[in-house]
């Protein structure tokens, strides 16, 4: 989403600079163009010489070695992002004080604005920083943390800058439109695992990484989001409503409990269709009977489609080939208004790596073909079929 982008990069005087380094990578691999300001302070911690290596650009630090560096470099920019910033510098930017370059550029720039904060968790609570902090707020600036952690002086609390992965995130939802905005998007990820013994259990091979692109994908567009996972190992994106499950009645009794405020459900978690008739309370011994007797578990979208109400239900079809019958025969057997195809024989796509390729299939009739997506892109296709159904385009 920050492909070709120009960003303003501000790096502020806090031992959290060295994330800016990683912040800036990232950004260039996205295909942003980078543009790093340093303060004076923020000399102290890391060098100039980092960033342009990364950026490929001059990094600039004097307000005075080109008397229109303040208009140019803000005139230019898509976004303006500082990271890490100090208490120091919030307080500064919030009252217009403009004493280096970062903060005459601020008093130019008329942009998309994004501060991650990083202090001790004392400073952080102040009302005086807590007062800037609102007033930034209320002239249009996002902020993306701080969160709870330890501290570079060994305390804990409230301070901590954000991850990179979760800054970048924020930047990249600030040049998505927010067409799901009132919406509440429930999605289920994951596998779910059926208990043999202690030790051993049924599952599949999902990753979770379709749904939880879904999920952020849904944050990103503004709507308010519920993610249920089977056990996974992805981080939940920051600002869903997260639910672990494990068994398939836990995410079967969790999905019903969410369903009444949800206005979307996309079902892209891999249920298992069986589990043992008896779970053993020890484990089971080599020498026990090498037979395993199995059930059938409830399908849970099928009984979504009884009462889905006006809700747009999306279920997933994972098949060995592009099996377009099959697929429909879901799509009507259980009331979905769209299914998602995907091919399973494929090593490059579909389970645990970044990519699919996707058939949506409709309960009109039509069928679209996509070609091999990252799965994010994947999430913003079906995420466009709810938002045409809310606009009252079938």
């Amino acid at each position: 989403m920050v492909k070709g982008r120009n960003i303003l990069l501000g790096v502020t005087g806090s031992i959290a600079a060295y994330k800016s380094v990683e912040i800036a990578r990232r950004l260039v691999e996205e295909g942003a163009s980078v543009k790093v300001v340093l303060t004076g302070a923020a000399q102290r911690f890391i060098t100039p010489y980092m960033f342009e290596t990364i950026s490929s650009n001059p990094v600039y630090t004097d307000m005075f070695s080109d008397p229109f560096s303040h208009i140019n470099l803000s005139r230019e920019a898509d976004l303006f992002l500082i990271a890490p910033a100090t208490a120091n510098t919030i307080n500064k930017l919030s009252c217009g004080i403009a004493d280096n370059l970062l903060s005459n550029l601020w008093l130019t720039y008329e942009g998309h604005a994004l501060m991650a904060p990083a202090m001790n968790f004392r400073m952080y609570r102040n009302s005086t920083v807590k007062k800037h902090i609102r007033n930034l707020t209320q002239q249009g600036v996002q902020f993306a943390g701080p969160v709870s952690g330890s501290l570079a002086c060994g305390e804990e609390g409230v301070g901590r800058m954000l991850e990179v992965p979760e800054i970048l995130e924020e930047a990249a939802s600030l040049f998505i439109e927010k067409d799901l905005k009132g919406e509440n998007v429930l999605v289920t990820a994951g596998p779910t695992i059926e208990p043999v013994d202690p030790v051993r259990f049924i599952s599949n091979r999902s990753s979770g990484k379709m749904g939880y692109a879904i999920a952020r994908a849904a944050l990103r567009r503004g709507a308010e989001v519920t993610l249920i996972s089977g056990p996974s190992a992805l981080t939940p994106p920051r600002g869903a409503s997260f639910i672990p499950v494990e068994k398939t009645t836990e995410m079967d009794k969790a999905v019903f409990q969410c369903l009444k405020k949800s206005t979307a459900v996309v079902m892209a978690a891999a249920v298992s269709d069986y589990s043992p008739v008896e779970v053993s309370k020890v484990k089971r011994k080599k020498e026990d009977s090498n037979t395993l007797n199995l059930k059938v578990n409830k399908d849970i979208i099928k009984s979504l489609g009884k009462k889905k109400g006006k809700r747009y239900l999306i279920g997933f079809a994972a098949e060995s080939g592009k099996d377009i019958e099959s697929a429909r025969s879901k799509l009507m057997g259980k009331n979905l208004d769209l299914i998602v195809l995907n091919d399973i024989s494929r090593k490059d796509v579909g389970f645990n790596v970044d990519t699919n390729v996707v058939t949506l299939i409709d309960r009109n009739g039509r069928i679209a073909d996509y070609p091999k997506m990252k799965k994010i892109e994947v999430a913003d296709v079906i995420l466009d079929r709810i938002v045409k159904f809310k606009k009252g385009k079938p």
